[in-house]
């Protein structure tokens, strides 16, 4: 048996210098499909953003923050050591574009910075008391409304943003660890309404120190941040797009159906829209914004890290009829019927979740949670009183508890490069987690069979039956209803799985009215939906005293082929998955095991941690009804 065997290896061996220019043997050879699953953070600000270094972050830049999404050990603002448990797979550098590197500079006693009496002024109400520092704050943020600075000096900020480029560029290691250049514009129109965007640049800093950072003291209108993204594209050859993110304190701004002065949308602005934004920030820390209760009643998960009361400075109080242009699932239905009215759909976009973390700590596991920024890192006491202070309507303030451990994005790509990830998020095969690294994988085709969701490859199948999260299926003729292959695994250090849902919306060509519903298509246990359709919840053990959770209710990994049941030929729709978690401690809990914290009455201790892929759009037949 071993003369046998030595002697079949000695013939393999000589023949395998004729086979190797003939023979492919590794099967995914030369197979181009986005097969790695990568976590990062697009939404990160350091001590160069006014607000952060006001705040506090007088220590934590741009190398710190890219040190820490490494995995390296940092020490945070508020003095205490911070790492990650595990490392991100790339990061974005996001800081503000007004003022951006002026405060630093004028804490440094830079002499351009002191030649302002504004200057001079804030640099006293720094060393003053809390007060003076708060009032000091106030003054920076309130001049983003209006589009006038208060200190300027071109020559900082052209530095910083040098800065900044070259520390991404040193960071970036291809195959490894993936840095991006950005920025934030943050336009707050009407006294506080959340219009900002996070810029995204795919290009190293010979291109991207072409040009710099455009602020809202330039323009509060994105339709002029749009033609910024287009010149930068036409004069480098390089690339970018916008991110907006927030559109819950938006006050009924950010997915409105007109332009932004208010005129009906032109068949160009629809275009330009979806060309520069091809996605949307679903969930960070202040808050989600996939869907309302008000909007969805029918959705009982609907109504999860629902910020609604105030717009983004506490202002001006929300209003029910202001809902509807806050919320991703609205706009995304809004977007079909724009469809028709002018040839493009505005709010084709996938979602992403990342964090707006000020501190430059991109740490969004409920048990590593350092807040949105230093004044609100771990401490016995930062679970309680107002995150957003608003002075007309104190009673109606953000809760420092109601901060949400939120977000990361996962990118579907096919390697840790700019290049894919870039390309990945372009063409919105993305999704988003409120924290939690679930792998999950969504397909739309027209052949999926049931035990394609068994194959051990599923994703392969799923690209050569269908198209992926972010893609459209067009019919040629009507047809019949579409299948979706699903896969959702759990996150290996995390919680089991509830359930995996699909979200669908469309619109009626005939009566003209949108709709939704939200189809619960596989789930643990032996559960049953009952009389009214609704699937019993999956248990809770939950332990608030131990801050601690057990894996002996949901499931591991939920998988299936799932057919519109009520699926119409003739009307465009769109459809996500939602995958959610059994229920776990939030980040209060952690606070109260490990620093004795006493939490606000009316404090939520636990939660269901969810997952929202990028939609799948259904394109009719052209000439169909």
């Amino acid at each position: 048996m071993m003369k046998r065997r030595w002697t079949g290896l000695l013939a393999l061996a000589l023949a395998a210098p004729g086979l190797a220019s003939e023979v492919l043997y590794s099967p995914h050879q030369q197979q181009a499909v986005p097969m790695q699953l990568l976590w990062g953070d697009t939404h990160i600000h350091t001590r160069l953003s006014a607000d952060a270094n006001f705040s506090g972050n007088l220590t934590l830049g741009p190398e710190e923050a890219l040190r820490f999404a490494r995995g390296e050990e940092v020490v945070a603002p508020s003095g205490l050591k911070a790492q990650l448990a595990r490392p991100l797979d790339f990061l974005v550098i996001s800081d503000h574009a007004e003022y951006l590197g002026l405060i630093p500079a004028m804490r440094a006693g830079d002499p351009g910075m002191m030649d302002s009496p504004t200057a001079r002024r804030w640099m006293e109400m720094l060393s003053g008391s809390r007060e003076d520092v708060s009032q000091a704050i106030q003054e920076v943020t309130a001049s983003f409304i209006g589009g006038k600075p208060l200190i300027e000096n071109a020559s900082i900020t052209r530095d910083t943003w040098a800065h900044i480029a070259a520390a991404v560029d040193e960071a970036n290691t291809p195959g490894a660890f993936t840095a991006f250049t950005g920025f934030e514009w943050t336009s707050m129109p009407g006294e506080g309404n959340n219009l900002h965007r996070v810029v995204v640049f795919r290009d190293g800093a010979e291109k991207v120190t072409a040009v710099l950072p455009y602020s809202a003291f330039d323009s509060e209108n994105p339709e002029d941040l749009w033609r910024y993204l287009a010149s930068y594209e036409q004069e480098t050859g390089g690339q970018a797009f916008a991110i907006p993110h927030n559109s819950n304190v938006s006050n009924g701004l950010m997915f409105t159906e007109s332009m932004y002065d208010g005129s009906p949308p032109t068949p160009e602005y629809t275009a330009m829209r979806a060309r520069w934004e091809p996605l949307v920030e679903i969930t960070q820390i202040k808050g989600d914004s996939e869907a309302h209760p008000l909007l969805s009643p029918g959705d009982e998960f609907a109504d999860y890290g629902t910020w609604d009361r105030l717009n983004l400075l506490g202002n001006r109080l929300n209003e029910e009829k202001m809902l509807k242009y806050e919320y991703t699932r609205e706009a995304l239905k809004l977007g079909l019927r724009m469809q028709e009215d002018t040839g493009s759909n505005p709010y084709r976009f996938g979602v992403i979740g990342s964090s707006d973390a000020h501190n430059a700590l991109a740490a969004m596991d409920e048990d590593n949670f350092w807040s949105k920024g230093p004044t609100m890192e771990p401490s016995p006491t930062r679970a309680r009183g107002p995150m957003i202070p608003s002075r007309p309507y104190p009673d109606q303030s953000m809760r420092t508890w109601e901060q949400l451990a939120a977000g990361y994005a996962a990118v579907w790509a096919t390697e840790n490069t700019r290049e894919a990830i870039f390309d990945a998020m372009q063409r919105r095969e993305v999704y988003a987690t409120t924290g939690p690294r679930m792998s999950v994988r969504f397909f739309a085709g027209w052949e999926f069979a049931d035990d394609d969701a068994l194959s051990p490859h599923l994703a392969l199948t799923g690209y050569r039956k269908g198209v992926p999260m972010g893609g459209v299926l067009s019919a040629d003729q009507d047809v019949a209803a579409p299948t979706f292959l699903f896969a959702a695994l759990k996150d290996t250090e995390g919680a089991n799985l509830d359930r995996v849902q699909v979200v669908k919306g469309w619109h009626d060509p005939d009566s003209g009215e949108l709709h939704e519903r939200v189809y619960d298509v596989a789930w643990s246990g032996e559960r049953e939906p009952g009389a009214d359709g609704r699937l019993p919840p999956v248990g809770d053990t939950v332990d608030l005293e131990h801050a601690t959770y057990r894996n002996s209710i949901g499931t591991a990994q939920l998988s299936g082929v799932w057919r519109d049941p009520d699926f119409d030929p003739g009307q465009r729709a769109f459809y996500y998955l939602r995958v959610l978690e059994i229920p776990t401690p939030r980040w209060v809990n952690y606070d109260v095991l490990r620093l004795g914290a006493e939490l606000e009455t009316g404090t939520a201790r636990a939660h269901q941690e969810r997952a929202y892929t990028s939609p799948i759009w259904y394109e009719p037949a052209p000439g169909g009804r």
